[in-house]
């Protein structure tokens, strides 16, 4: 990298954290926000951290916000105390939360009312891409805005522009009807191979040899075995996603059936107190559903 950029984080809890300490390593100049503060500090040696979004991102060439909805996002950006009107003209404001089509198109108009340069850039790859710096960034904006990004997005993954402002949220929505519905499809195998006799790790084995192969059979499989469910991604941040992703295709006049039906099972999951695991213990509501005690989460 040639020249470090003055760049804000908004966000610094599982996913925003790790986003952070790339960025840092990468040789960015940091000052960092969380409503935790204990978070922010524990993120890396050097970077400024703030007592609030405006402090934080006052003198930033580019704000990172990685929080947890579009509601929080609208708050903290837009809000009576909104950072968003503490931003240099021109600097960059990027939401890589994962937000609403409407949600992004919306804060997009306000941001450019404000003489800032919008990107929607949500995220996919969960905590361990994050970590090493190999997230999927789906963008949308401006592609000349997206292009002037690289290095900032470099250090944390390989971004794609997708279209104009909203797209990168919607592409985000697509992802995670997809992740959502193999997520049932990956706990619904697994719980019948288990029931029905057969080693449900050996299944996963031979299955990830042949045409069902898919990631989510590969780490969400293995969590669902050994019953890893510390939250990568909370279930209950599914059901913010799947919500939004139902209002928009009604919305488009659209009928998504597979994707109520996993709605409905993330809601029910998180019902029965089963909202602050990994989505991939899904597995435990089928398996409430049919009677099944197969033990506790691994600890």
């Amino acid at each position: 990298m040639t020249t470090p950029w003055r760049v804000a984080v908004l966000g610094t809890g599982l996913m925003g954290g790790p986003m952070a300490a790339n960025l840092h390593r990468a040789g960015h100049r940091l000052s960092l926000w969380n409503r935790t503060r204990d978070k922010a500090q524990s993120i890396t040696a050097g970077a400024q951290i703030c007592a609030t979004p405006r402090e934080a991102v006052k003198d930033a060439q580019a704000v990172i916000v990685m929080l947890s909805s579009g509601p929080v996002c609208h708050e903290v950006l837009f809000g009576e105390e909104g950072a968003a009107r503490a931003m240099q003209p021109g600097a960059r404001l990027v939401v890589m939360s994962s937000i609403g089509h409407d949600e992004a198109k919306s804060m997009a108009a306000l941001a450019r009312g404000l003489g800032l340069v919008w990107v929607d850039a949500p995220v996919s790859g969960g905590t361990v891409a994050a970590r090493d710096g190999t997230l999927s960034i789906m963008a949308g904006g401006r592609a000349e805005d997206i292009a002037a990004l690289a290095p900032v997005f470099d250090p944390m993954g390989k971004v794609t522009h997708v279209g104009p402002d909203g797209s990168g949220a919607l592409t985000k929505l697509v992802n995670q009807l997809l992740v959502a519905s193999t997520i049932c499809a990956v706990s619904e195998a697994l719980l019948l191979a288990r029931q029905g006799g057969a080693d449900p790790g050996k299944v996963r084995q031979a299955l990830m040899g042949g045409f069902a192969s898919s990631r989510i059979l590969d780490l969400h499989g293995s969590r669902m075995i050994a019953r890893d469910f510390v939250p990568g991604g909370p279930a209950k941040y599914q059901i913010k996603d799947t919500a939004a992703a139902l209002a928009l295709a009604q919305s488009l006049g659209l009928e998504l059936p597979v994707l109520q039906l996993a709605d409905d099972l993330f809601r029910n999951l998180v019902a029965h107190g089963g909202g602050d695991l990994d989505h991939s213990a899904l597995i435990v509501e089928l398996e409430r559903r049919n009677g099944i005690s197969a033990g506790p989460p691994a600890s």
